[in-house]
């Protein structure tokens, strides 16, 4: 069995565009030329915003039915207005998997004012979790994102610039797919096995976006459903190279799982990748405290 991420299906899960917010220093001239310092497009909210709590928030965008999100934050640094993690997980797996791939790193980011955001799959979207990851045109997910985006934003509880999106397996390619289709606002991005699959080929939304990658993949046997992880991560990675991104490769060699020893490191490539950050502060090298097998 093959997953069903096709290119057209990606292409009709892009959503409504007219609720986002105008970048105030977009860039003139060229759209794909890379603005250092550019402002990311911040959705407006279409819904009726939640009361922020940390655990279970329901969320109702427009036009989709309304979705469960599990939020975590310290309630005390509300002020701070720190970075938000999407974290989408695997499947067969849960919201939970989120303060499982972070580890300690969870309540280091929650510590600094952050929040992590784990959306809870819609039992409708299919096998694999995630409607795009299931070939589906529906925008759920995505409007979901946005609305997540919107309201925090408008809460004034994140930095607009540090928007970030991370999962594994589905959840990875779920990231995949967000990083190109929601460009105008995403940060960077962590994949653990994801990539991109034959036939998923999407424009971005944002090209002058240069967007950071920090692409994780665990070598010949990272293989489930017929999909090789190992060649779509090479995909990701590629494809990324040829638009101008800031990508690398990280291959724990260690198959088709969750590598724990990356999140601080992933937690660092987000703080040092913020929206418009280009070139990246990782262009000479990645710090010699990540992994040793991220070499490339």
């Amino acid at each position: 069995m093959r997953l069903p991420l096709a290119c057209a299906l990606i292409l009709a899960a892009c959503g409504d565009s007219s609720t986002m917010e105008p970048a105030p220093d977009a860039a003139a001239g060229s759209p794909d030329a890379p603005v250092s310092g550019a402002a990311p497009s911040i959705p407006a909210p279409t819904g009726a915003c939640p009361a922020l709590v940390a655990g279970d928030v329901t969320f109702a965008p427009a036009g989709i039915p309304p979705r469960k999100v599990k939020l975590a934050f310290d309630a005390t640094k509300a002020s701070d207005k720190g970075e938000l993690v999407l974290y989408w997980h695997a499947t067969g797996s849960g919201v939970g998997e989120a303060a499982y791939a972070l580890g300690a790193t969870h309540t280091d980011i929650t510590s600094r004012g952050g929040i992590v955001a784990a959306p809870y799959s819609d039992d409708a979207a299919g096998q694999f979790e995630w409607y795009a990851v299931n070939g589906s045109a529906k925008p759920d997910d995505f409007l979901l994102a946005d609305e997540i985006v919107a309201c925090l934003a408008a809460a004034k509880r994140i930095d607009p610039k540090h928007v970030h999106s991370m999962g594994m397996s589905a959840g990875a390619l779920q990231t995949t797919a967000l990083s190109f289709l929601r460009s105008s606002y995403i940060a960077s991005v962590a994949t653990y096995s994801g990539g991109m699959l034959s036939g998923f080929d999407p424009a971005l939304q944002n090209p002058a976006n240069k967007f950071a990658a920090l692409i994780f993949a665990g070598g010949p046997s990272d293989a489930v459903f017929g999909v090789d992880f190992k060649a779509a991560s090479e995909a990701y990675r590629a494809r990324l190279d040829a638009s101008g991104h800031f990508a690398r490769i990280c291959d724990h060699g260690n198959g088709h799982k969750i590598p724990l020893d990356a999140a601080p490191s992933v937690a660092a490539f987000f703080t040092a990748n913020p929206y418009g950050a280009w070139p990246s502060p990782y262009a000479a090298g990645l710090p010699a405290s990540f992994p040793a097998y991220c070499k490339r």
